[in-house]
């Protein structure tokens, strides 16, 4: 455990009669993303302010480079970047001088940030947005710079709160590039997202949090491999919600070992797949994708299909 570059053991944080963070504890390696993931109002938010020092926990510690949190705080940001999900640019600036800025909250000597500007616009894709200010960027720019921002200090950990919330498919790629960049030279990242994709392409391990406590922890695979049927068949179309409950579709249910209804859609989740495409083949008004199981179908199964409310 003493290899850990974070760590966090016990963690627990309530307001009023409510637990929002519930014994919670989890560790970060060196050179290693660890996802968060978990529904709204299931605790990450408040988890990660408690690891940057902003909110106090009412039981547990966090330690960072060895040392403890909160009473290290100052220390231990030295050698934190930090994305958070709100835009924190200052309008006033352009993006150079943001980098500028920043670094100076560092006591970074100003000969050395500028030093570094240059290859951190580079890194961001923003060399020739240098003089422009936050306004005329877009908002995968916008990020873009956040990240070049919170690499001013060349931190050893980075913590992003839903880094690509908010973007394009083509901002959100170009986003997972530079952070891949990022693992690839030794950073560690702790990462909250709400993009199952996202947190499969980045993320060493996952923690899945609901309710404030830890209800899975592992690898992506691993995870999707414990707890689901490899496979997964999605019917949609006239008569399709008819199957997941109609007594003359039983022989078709009983081809799977869980069958879920969302909206208008049914989920077969089975170990053999072919022989229910097959029977589902006798009803050609059916839409029918066949697909092995994710991310997505390991958070549904493990937080449900409920939709929950921001606050």
């Amino acid at each position: 455990m003493s290899s850990l570059l974070f760590e966090c053991r016990d963690l627990e944080k309530r307001y009023g009669n409510q637990v929002v963070v519930d014994r919670l504890s989890f560790g970060i390696a060196p050179g290693e993303c660890l996802g968060v993931i978990g529904p709204n109002g299931a605790g990450k938010t408040t988890t990660i302010r408690i690891c940057l020092g902003l909110t106090a926990p009412d039981g547990g510690e966090v330690t960072a480079f060895g040392l403890p949190m909160p009473q290290e705080a100052l220390a231990v940001k030295q050698r934190l970047g930090v994305v958070s999900q709100m835009d924190t640019l200052d309008p006033d600036f352009s993006c150079a001088e943001n980098l500028l800025v920043y670094g100076r909250y560092f006591g970074m000597k100003d000969g050395d940030i500028r030093a570094r500007i240059p290859q951190l616009l580079e890194f961001a894709a923003l060399s020739h947005k240098a003089d422009a200010k936050p306004g005329e960027l877009s908002g995968g720019m916008k990020r873009r710079l956040s990240l070049a921002r919170a690499l001013v200090n060349d931190p050893q950990l980075l913590l992003l709160d839903e880094p690509t919330t908010g973007l394009d498919p083509q901002a959100r790629h170009l986003m997972w590039e530079r952070l891949q960049l990022l693992l690839q030279q030794g950073k560690s990242i702790l990462l909250t997202t709400h993009f199952m994709d996202e947190a499969e392409r980045l993320c060493s391990r996952l923690l899945v949090l609901d309710h404030g406590r830890k209800i899975a922890e592992g690898r992506p695979r691993e995870l999707i491999a414990q707890h689901l049927e490899p496979d997964v068949v999605e019917v949609y179309g006239q008569g399709a919600l008819a199957l997941a409950s109609a007594a003359e579709h039983e022989a078709v249910r009983a081809l799977a070992a869980r069958v879920e209804v969302s909206g208008e859609t049914v989920f077969f989740y089975t170990v053999q797949a072919q022989p229910l495409l097959t029977a589902l083949g006798h009803h050609p008004q059916l839409r029918t994708l066949h697909r092995p199981a994710n991310l997505e179908d390991l958070f549904l199964k493990l937080t449900g299909r409920q939709i929950r409310e921001e606050g």
